[in-house]
């Protein structure tokens, strides 16, 4: 699979993933991020994916659905203490049962979302998953292939800049012009 193969891949993925949440209410018409997040998306992401590729045939939704989980308790710290966050391990995203509970823990004791909240953000996320694999499908991507790994490996990227977005939308962040400061 090439690279701009790979990029159109993606930016499908990116848009229809962005339109499900909006549709959801979850985020707004674009989509939230910054250098910060990216940054730790680049070295969380080696990490994640082996915990993903060793859940991935069991767990396939989970497997996709919790980059997003991560991505919203990143940009959680991003907003509260990113100055003693910023470096915090991956594996600190655990909960208390490893991987197999990270979603939970998030969504529950890290963010402390309400139960119905969190239940919809958790559907939301699930569909998001489903929608992915859809598109992989749809592409005639085989999840067992060279092509697939890297398709999954783009595919956890943008499910976790997907969850920072929501977070930074629930966080109240929004996307408006800064005005052109004008100097004499």
């Amino acid at each position: 699979m090439d690279i701009q193969r790979l990029n159109s891949f993606e930016s499908t993925l990116q848009d229809g993933l962005l339109k499900l949440c909006r549709s959801a209410g979850f985020c707004g018409d674009t989509l939230l991020s910054s250098p910060d997040l990216e940054g730790r998306w680049a070295a969380f992401a080696k990490d994640y994916i082996a915990d993903a590729v060793e859940n991935f045939n069991s767990y396939p939704e989970a497997a996709i659905a919790w980059a997003a989980f991560l991505g919203m308790g990143v940009a959680h710290d991003w907003d509260t203490d990113w100055d003693n966050c910023k470096d915090k391990p991956y594996k600190s995203y655990y909960g208390p049962r490893g991987w197999d509970d990270m979603d939970e823990y998030i969504l529950g004791p890290y963010l402390h979302l309400q139960p119905v909240f969190s239940k919809k953000l958790s559907d939301t996320m699930d569909s998001c998953a489903l929608a992915a694999m859809g598109l992989m499908r749809h592409e005639g991507i085989e999840t067992w292939s060279k092509d697939g790994f890297y398709a999954l490996a783009r595919i956890y990227g943008t499910m976790f800049r997907i969850g920072a977005c929501c977070e930074l939308h629930r966080l109240g962040y929004k996307m408006s012009p800064v005005p052109e400061i004008i100097s004499n």
